[in-house]
């Protein structure tokens, strides 16, 4: 998107080409997940935001081939097209590790379509709770788990234990919602790996305070319908969630000859794969190498990556020498709950914050990325909303499968249910 409209005003033609019609902002997932924010909230159409770019032709498609040497790309719909440039900016996907059937019993988060799924889960787990107390059993206990202690991680765990604790607490009356177990599991020594140690154990004593079971060095060897498997102990899972692992998009298969270990395209200081001058690679799929570490996953390297890509173009058409592109980090947040967040700062100033100074500056800084004053303004609307009366805008169930249980996907057929008549009331 960034490169789009970077080249809006050149004399180049502009193909863009996604399998969706829309523009996601990634990092505010999780609250359509929980149902705080709706799907449009945080998605809007390319043709849209890209109503005013007149070079750009937008193609719905998904990309099955690329020939970096016939300069050519085939299309599932059987289409091809030539290109003089390409920027290559196809993100990632879920890693399992080996594991990929697991992802029928543990979605992960990256797009709208995964976010409605685990909404659907987690709000159905509630209601089937309370469903299944008709016939005079206690209320059963709800427990949710959370694989992977990165920052989608930790705001999945947080927002689940704080929807529970203070918007879904009065929606219920045969249980309680506020009694749900959220376990956060995470293989390594601490949470937040990749933040500094002061700040990771701040968050992690932030969700402790929330009510979130944190268990780091927690090896998961098996996840069922029902289950998660530590070794050979069992624990009982009505949603379990994934945020664990991510793998390069596949179409680094094309770069077989500067691929990394894990699929990412290794580039060179330009955004290049080797031997190819003219291909960019961008976001997710790029492993780049900047002062003996590599550039992260994350949305500002994409962003400064897409704009670089165009500026390197708009220079070669101009005949002048490229520049090579350098990273400005500008620093790292990750929500946890109300009014809880870690923020790793290093400009405009450099600081470490945590607790409401650090949630307040996640706020502002995720509303300003949001495409779109109408955006920006909703979803201010919707969090000042949920803050004070402490309800769910969007908490609808979906694709609701009659009868399926909260951890799966399947169909399943239930008899219908029998009241005791010794406990009817009239109704």
């Amino acid at each position: 998107m960034n490169a789009v409209k970077a080249l809006a005003k050149e004399s180049v033609e502009v193909v863009l080409i996604d399998r969706s019609n829309h523009h996601t902002f990634q990092p505010l997932l999780y609250q359509v997940a929980l149902g705080v924010l709706s799907d449009s909230d945080i998605a809007q159409p390319l043709r849209t935001i890209l109503r005013d770019v007149p070079n750009v032709r937008i193609v719905m498609d998904e990309v099955v081939g690329i020939d970096p040497d016939l300069r050519c790309i085939q299309l599932e719909s059987g289409n091809s097209i030539n290109f003089d440039y390409l920027i290559l900016a196809s993100g990632a996907t879920h890693s399992y590790f080996g594991n990929d059937t697991w992802e029928r019993n543990a979605p992960g988060l990256k797009t709208i379509e995964h976010a409605l799924e685990i909404r659907r889960r987690i709000m159905l787990a509630f209601e089937e709770a309370e469903r299944n107390t008709l016939d005079g059993r206690k209320p059963e206990q709800i427990n949710f788990v959370v694989i992977g202690g990165g920052p989608t991680g930790i705001e999945l765990a947080g927002a689940i234990r704080d929807i529970s604790k203070y918007v879904l607490k009065d929606d219920f009356h045969s249980i309680d919602p506020t009694s749900c177990k959220v376990m956060l599991l995470e293989g390594s020594p601490r949470i937040l790996a990749n933040y500094p140690e002061e700040l990771s154990r701040k968050a992690e004593l932030q969700l402790r305070q929330l009510g979130v079971e944190v268990h780091t060095n927690t090896q998961v060897t098996n996840i069922d319908d029902l289950s998660v498997w530590i070794g050979t102990t069992r624990i009982p899972a009505a949603v379990t969630l994934w945020a664990a692992g991510v793998q390069p998009s596949p179409l680094g298969r094309f770069f077989p000859g500067s691929l990394d270990r894990k699929g990412a395209i290794e580039i060179d200081g330009f955004l290049n794969p080797k031997d190819y001058r003219n291909v960019f690679v961008c976001g997710d799929l790029a492993h780049l190498e900047q002062d003996g570490k590599r550039v992260p996953g994350v949305a500002q390297p994409a962003i400064q990556m897409g704009r670089h890509a165009a500026i390197s173009i708009v220079a070669d058409l101009a005949g002048r020498p490229r520049a090579p592109f350098r990273y400005f980090d500008k620093g790292d947040m990750a929500t946890i709950g109300r009014y809880l967040a870690v923020a790793d700062i290093r400009w405009p100033i450099k600081a470490r914050i945590s607790g409401f100074p650090a949630w307040f500056a996640w706020l502002f800084v995720h509303l300003m990325f949001l495409v779109g004053l109408k955006k920006r303004a909703t979803v201010f609307v919707s969090w000042g909303w949920t803050l004070l009366f402490r309800t769910l805008g969007a908490g609808l169930i979906t694709d609701f499968r009659c009868g399926a249980s909260a951890g799966s996907s399947s169909d399943a057929h239930h008899e219908p249910l029998s009241l005791n008549s010794a406990s009817r009331r009239p109704r």
